[in-house]
């Protein structure tokens, strides 16, 4: 299939966070048509985007030959290239992912194979504490990989960037506009928000959090289904932040999507310690009084609500136990950082949400998903490394779900 794009269609993308304006950025200036951008908010990068800990990510978890591996490792680039022409921060602070005891060396010999053949530039695997040490003063471990070229940047400033090469390409952004109603009509599609209505000959949606909502607007299948999990960050008091270099990661549990609690310098120098993952009680719930009766039951009753609980019930007690009593979270933190007081995680911070797919038999989606129902293409599962990975992801779903169909 190739990957042409008709000029002079006209081309509507629900979402303004950073993948629905990469995508609206790579369209505008293939001058692939007339490129409008629907975002239900009154600002961009409103939800994921701008409350992920901004890493870019190097590639070091991701299985081989999948597409989180491939496009983080072309977006990894286009990132960079793109802050260099901006003039946006882009900071090498290095990534150290440890393994505390000797039951998680396999795993991290695990985690150094899957590097390798991901092509993670410079990484080098490190054993006993004084060579952690090097990298990070006051970690503890018995080995580590350690990725120098794992960046930080602040996503919320390279989409708003992006917003403006859409709109100086000739493209349209038109916020609080919430998507309500998606309709086929004959070659075309009308999409309908609260206040007005558009008709496109193709539709991309971007929408996160929303996906499932929006698919289920075009006829798509219900699964996979949004599981929202609210990540929760403490930062670390100022005067303790030289506890920190860079990034500080444990080895992740290769049962679930999560790479666990870790320290992360942000690019204003800021030392967030986190992100946890407990169930939210609502698509955009980002505290616990955030509850939506209508999301929560449409999690209890999806088919896969039970087999999820019953598999990773233990892992929902642990991470809600540290959520609410501070002493447990601290003392996950603490397993790396001896010299870490409960004291120094200063305050709370803004926390983010995961747009995370599940399927019907209660599974957790890995990988990056994308459905296409006639002329909508709509992406249906986006996380991490979907930040890292925007501009390719762009490229890529241009070329496998626009290209022009006799």
């Amino acid at each position: 299939m190739s990957a042409r794009v008709g000029t002079g269609e006209r081309i509507g993308i629900i979402g303004g966070g950073i993948l629905g304006i990469a995508l609206a950025r790579a369209l505008a200036l293939r001058a692939a048509g007339e490129v409008t951008v629907l975002e239900k908010e009154p600002r961009l990068a409103a939800h994921q985007t701008g409350h992920n800990s901004g890493v870019v990510h190097a590639g070091l978890y991701y299985a081989p030959g999948s597409l989180k591996a491939t496009l983080c490792a072309a977006g990894r680039m286009s990132i960079r290239d793109y802050c260099l022409e901006k003039g946006l921060p882009y900071r090498e602070v290095g990534k150290l992912v440890v393994a505390s005891d000797e039951s998680e060396l396999g795993a991290l010999a695990e985690i150094e194979r899957r590097s390798i053949e991901n092509g993670v530039p410079d990484l080098v695997r490190l054993e006993g504490e004084s060579a952690l040490r090097d990298v990070e003063p006051h970690v503890t471990g018995v080995a580590a990989v350690h990725s120098p070229h794992t960046a930080i940047v602040d996503y919320a400033a390279i989409t708003e960037a992006m917003a403006q090469d859409v709109r100086a390409a000739g493209g349209s952004i038109l916020l609080g506009s919430e998507v309500v109603a998606i309709t086929r009509d004959g070659d075309t599609v009308r999409v309908r928000t609260a206040t007005s209505e558009h008709t496109f000959d193709r539709v991309i949606a971007c929408a996160g959090l929303q996906s499932d909502v929006v698919a289920k607007l075009v006829g798509a299948d219900p699964s996979p289904k949004i599981l929202p999990f609210r990540g929760e960050y403490w930062e670390l008091a100022p005067e303790r932040t030289d506890l920190v270099r860079g990034m500080i990661y444990p080895v992740p549990d290769p049962r679930f999507p999560f790479l666990g609690v870790h320290f992360t310098r942000g690019v204003y120098d800021a030392v967030h310690v986190g992100p946890n993952a407990v169930p939210a009680l609502a698509r955009e719930g980002y505290k616990w009084l955030s509850i939506s009766p209508k999301d929560t039951w449409q999690s209890l009753r999806w088919p896969g609500a039970w087999p999820l609980a019953k598999q990773h019930w233990r892992m929902g007690v642990d991470e809600i136990s540290g959520s609410l009593l501070k002493p447990l979270y601290f003392r996950k933190a603490q397993k790396f950082i001896p010299e870490l007081r409960m004291s120094d995680l200063a305050a709370k911070t803004a926390a983010g949400v995961r747009a995370q797919a599940w399927g019907r038999g209660g599974e957790l989606l890995d990988d990056f998903a994308v459905d296409q129902v006639g002329p909508v293409t709509v992406l249906r599962n986006a996380p991490s490394p979907a930040a890292t990975s925007s501009m390719a992801i762009a490229d890529y779903v241009i070329a496998h779900y626009l290209a022009r169909t006799a």
